[in-house]
């Protein structure tokens, strides 16, 4: 396999994993915070002063911001802090910290894959790369990077 294949390859595996991933990010947050999907306990909807309905905005907002590459890095990092606290708080907080025994093996992927993309950033198919050629582009002195 050549270079190049190689790198298109991981490219593309990278926004599959950031587009899955957020998108699943974003219905967990929907639920909560709007009712979508099936909504969230009783009520259909989290209170929003509550750590449901502030994990149900964070959830909501990283997940799309995620989807898109837009702000990634941010996002994700504050993502995977929310998801670290949901560990240690919901299913640390019983008592079990192996994730066999308190549930809590999906919040802690969560936590890693978003921290993952706070290092790595969107990827190259994403608005964040779409940004940042488009303000090189301006920098070199054309709206579409051509000179001449």
């Amino acid at each position: 396999m050549t270079t190049a294949t190689d790198q298109r390859l991981r490219d593309t595996a990278q926004t599959a994993l950031r587009i899955a991933a957020g998108l699943t990010y974003f219905v967990h947050g929907a639920q909560k915070l709007l009712g979508w999907f099936g909504g969230f306990g009783d009520a259909g909807t989290a209170e929003l002063m509550t750590r449901f309905g502030a994990a149900g905005v964070i959830e909501t907002v990283a997940g799309a911001l995620i989807v898109l590459g837009l702000f990634t890095r941010p996002a994700a990092f504050i993502a995977s802090g929310e998801m670290a606290v949901a560990y240690f708080w919901m299913h640390w907080g019983g008592g079990d910290l192996m994730w066999w025994q308190n549930r809590g093996e999906l919040v802690m992927i969560y936590a890693f894959v978003w921290l993952l993309f706070a290092a790595w950033g969107a990827g190259p198919y994403s608005l964040d790369a779409w940004w940042q050629r488009r303000s090189q582009a301006l920098s070199m002195g054309s709206p579409d990077g051509h000179h001449g």
